[in-house]
């Protein structure tokens, strides 16, 4: 590869009441091109499955790390994102001169780190990033939809949609569920 190692590090899964939250970090190559790489919020599911293939294929490194439902609720959402992130960074392979984050944080890591707001649109690493952690999640939420197939984790992959709120009501918290997000916590309370 010529020319500086930029990792990209993305995190999918902050937002859900259910499952854990991961990160991927990508180094692509300069001589292997990805097109159609994006958000992955902006891709279907079917497109983001096809370019996580070509990624994982294709680029110099990748590495995809989570932060459990657990640390979720002892840490608090943007501390086990971060931890997601820096165990990402942390497991890959190869030292990147430069690593590129998405949003407005930045995991403490050994490296150069620059968070970049948008990252994930303008920054091809980044969106790499996304989709393997986005890919990585979803792909989870269908294993647990397999185990708790109530709450309707294939659909909605634990975002607070009103099928998820009705699930949770009905059958109350499972034990992956985030007890410190206020819909899961308000039930928790409410039948104690």
């Amino acid at each position: 590869m010529s020319g500086p190692l930029i990792c990209g590090v993305d995190e999918a899964g902050r937002g859900p009441l259910a499952g854990p939250v991961f990160a991927a970090c990508v180094v692509l190559r300069d001589d292997h091109a990805i097109r159609g790489l994006a958000d992955s919020k902006k891709l279907s599911p079917a497109r983001r499955e096809e370019l996580a293939v070509q990624i994982r294929s294709r680029a110099a490194a990748w590495v995809i790390a989570s932060a459990s439902v657990e640390e979720i609720d002892t840490h608090n959402i943007l501390r086990a994102s971060l931890l997601a992130m820096r165990r990402a960074v942390e497991r890959l392979g190869l030292e990147p001169h430069e690593v590129l984050v998405d949003g407005l944080h930045c995991p403490q890591v050994r490296f150069p780190v620059r968070a970049v707001v948008r990252g994930d649109d303008t920054i091809a690493a980044i969106s790499a990033a996304s989709i393997l952690a986005k890919t990585a999640r979803d792909a989870l939420m269908l294993e647990l939809h397999a185990r708790y197939p109530e709450y309707g984790f294939d659909r909605h992959k634990g975002y607070p949609t009103p099928d998820h709120l009705a699930a949770l009501r009905q059958f109350g918290v499972s034990p992956v569920h985030r007890r410190s997000f206020a819909p899961v916590r308000s039930l928790c309370f409410s039948t104690t």
